[in-house]
């Protein structure tokens, strides 16, 4: 029998969103390492610290978050896990942390090398592991730490007394930023990053909300891969461009009925929490095999943020998933899941993530009973391939199909 014949793909677009972004989400990591260097003094910031402070500065960082999703992607999450484990931190903390903390103490990832820090930012308003991780990496590698406290808001607006201190963070921030770098803070160029930062995220947000149209344009597991740049370079010009140019494809695939879901789009589902990313290709395949769309997710809608002033990034930053109450945090879902027409929830009950693992029961049955729809969860890591079941996600995952056919035929 002869062999079958591949045929080759073709070469990507420059213009098309797709490589734009990736191009950006690669040159980020190059920019770093040039000014590494250059003898430049450059940073690991955490996800959610604001990026729009080192960008003003003129400042290179790079994200570990980002690093440990794609060393997990590209296979290298359980090696880098274990090198951690033998260390002596424990199975039970963030894979992220576990892998970010084995490449400090000079474990190889060629999946996705970056130069070590000369100082770290991090910030509290994602969880207390990233504290203590940080807390660490400053610790091991003898090198100054950024710490800015955003409270937990048990409100739904953010008050005038906790933006003040929000606001005394943040520029505390800035100026020890600006004594251990010697870069000086321009409130002109802040205001150009910020007008740019607003322009990525709306962008980003009406390319997201394009999938309340049925069919969606997009495959949801798109957003997934496209958010990097959301969280590295929103502050960049060629980010806005690139996110205005993948909400103009989007609109292009639904004036045309076309999209980058393949196959016929017969469910359409948000999915809850932070990608397994160790196993992406199997969990987007048991949704797109039974003709399931995942067209939203709070975790991509998450890094888009819009203000008008430095008060309003301050509450734009006190206002991210982890820091808010259940009840702000189920409407906002609610939310989506009624604007872009979802039939059932998939929740990915995340192992590393304790903190939105942990009041996820509860949300997602106020969800469910909120929109009448199913809720069906499965076990899993963000980074860690061990704590996640092929089978139990394939049954799981055909449960919830079964659940939302019988609906549709009732």
């Amino acid at each position: 029998m002869s062999e079958e014949v591949r045929k080759p793909r073709p070469a990507p677009d420059p213009a098309s969103a797709k490589y734009k972004l990736n191009m950006i989400a690669k040159q980020a990591y190059d920019d770093v390492a040039e000014a590494k260097k250059r003898g430049e003094l450059i940073g690991w910031c955490a996800s959610n610290f604001p990026v729009e402070i080192p960008e003003t500065l003129g400042l290179h960082v790079c994200y570990p978050e980002n690093q440990a999703a794609g060393i997990a992607a590209r296979g290298g999450g359980e090696r880098m896990c274990s090198i951690a484990e033998g260390m002596g931190y424990s199975n039970d903390i963030c894979a992220y942390a576990r892998i970010s903390l084995a490449y400090a103490s000079g474990a190889e990832a060629e999946e996705q090398p970056m130069p070590l820090p000369d100082y770290v930012l991090c910030c509290s308003n994602i969880c207390s592991c990233m504290i203590k991780w940080y807390e660490n990496l400053s610790r091991e590698l003898q090198i100054p730490m950024i710490m800015i406290d955003i409270p937990f808001n048990p409100d739904y607006e953010v008050s005038d007394a906790e933006t003040a201190y929000i606001r005394n963070q943040f520029l505390d921030a800035i100026a020890q930023l600006e004594k251990i770098t010697g870069k000086k803070w321009s409130w002109d160029r802040y205001q150009e990053v910020m007008e740019i930062s607003g322009r990525t995220s709306r962008a980003w947000l009406a390319a997201t909300a394009m999938a309340r149209y049925v069919p969606s344009p997009f495959n949801g597991f798109d957003l997934l891969n496209h958010m990097a740049v959301m969280v590295t370079a929103r502050g960049k010009p060629e980010a806005a461009e690139a996110m205005e140019t993948l909400l103009k494809e989007y609109e292009e695939n639904h004036n045309k009925g076309i999209s980058t879901y393949r196959g016929e789009e017969q469910h359409r589902i948000m999915f809850e929490g932070i990608a397994c990313w160790p196993w992406l290709r199997v969990t987007s395949r048991g949704l797109r095999d039974r003709g399931i769309n995942m067209v939203t997710t709070i975790y991509a809608d998450a890094f888009g943020f819009i203000y008008e002033d430095f008060d309003g990034m301050c509450r734009a930053y006190a206002k991210v998933p982890n820091a808010i109450n259940l009840e702000y945090a189920r409407d906002k879902r609610i939310r989506l899941c009624q604007d872009n027409h979802v039939e059932g929830l998939l929740v990915h009950t995340n192992r590393s993530c304790k903190l939105w693992s942990g009041f996820m029961n509860e949300m997602s049955r106020q969800i469910g009973a909120a929109c009448e729809i199913p809720v069906v969860s499965f076990d899993g890591d963000q980074a860690d391939p061990r704590n996640f079941s092929e089978a139990q996600y394939d049954t799981r995952v055909q449960g919830l199909t079964e659940i939302m056919q019988s609906r549709k035929e009732a």
